[in-house]
């Protein structure tokens, strides 16, 4: 029994230190709610992978859109990658595992559509190449992750890392951060139905290679810039690890 109590106390200390950086990273979760809202409500998708747990995570994120958190609502358009097994087998088999979730990106994605991925490490090739196609495509690509720095990281417009060097403390709080995300998601999607004429607002992120920013809106590879009106005071957040130490203002949505 000892040896039962230790582990559990060990674990839960784990998770208990993990708890306050945490609450200041998640703090961005509420402006990716309202960014994540305007996308789907304007007929964007969300594209969503992970490995092993993470996949799993990822499929919980994806069935909350679909079906419901709490309040019935439309459905939303969210695809969990890893869950089309015979395209996935398909595409490792012909293309190499590697490409399973890049070519998935260049299938569904559309310019300005979103993807979510989701990793421990920061550091799984599959998932760093669908970053890539990312960018290519013109998605925004977001990233939960462990303890920065790591590749994914640097690869994505933004990113929430758990700052925990326990892989399983990292992905307890990559599914709180998935249900705090759909209730912010399910908070802004009132205020969207009431725009109608409203385009989805322009995300508030440092530039990233390839992309720029050009007169105050993020431009894509191709020169498409992220434009569109925003709203004051919904979606709050505040400066984070995003590539090179910058990532989501915070400063919440203006109206134009």
């Amino acid at each position: 029994m000892t040896g039962q109590l230790s582990t559990l106390d060990a674990h839960l200390s784990g998770l208990a230190a993990a708890l306050l950086p945490y609450r200041r990273e998640a703090e961005r979760l509420a402006a990716w709610g309202t960014e994540l809202a305007w996308t789907l409500a304007r007929g964007g998708r969300l594209l969503v992978a992970g490995n092993g747990g993470s996949a799993a995570e990822a499929q919980h994120l994806t069935a909350e859109l679909v079906g419901k958190l709490r309040d019935d609502r439309e459905p939303l358009s969210a695809i969990a990658l890893h869950a089309e097994t015979s395209a996935l087998t398909a595409i490792g088999n012909d293309y190499g595992y590697d490409q399973i979730f890049a070519r998935q990106v260049r299938a569904h994605g559309r310019p300005h559509d979103i993807l979510l991925l989701m990793s421990t490490s920061g550091t799984s090739t599959n998932l760093l190449t669908a970053a890539h196609a990312a960018h290519d495509t013109g998605l925004r690509c977001w990233a939960f992750t462990g303890p920065t720095p790591n590749p994914l990281a640097e690869l994505c417009h933004d990113v929430l890392a758990v700052p925990s060097p326990d892989s399983q403390v990292v992905q307890e709080l990559h599914l709180v951060a998935t249900h705090l995300l759909c209730e912010y998601v399910d908070q802004t999607l009132p205020l969207v139905r009431q725009l109608p004429t409203m385009s989805t607002p322009a995300p508030r992120t440092a530039p990233l290679a390839p992309w720029g920013v050009q007169g105050g809106s993020r431009s894509g590879p191709d020169g498409a810039g992220w434009a569109g009106p925003v709203l004051a005071g919904v979606g709050t957040g505040r400066p984070g690890p995003g590539r090179n130490g910058h990532g989501s203002t915070g400063t919440g949505w203006v109206a134009s």
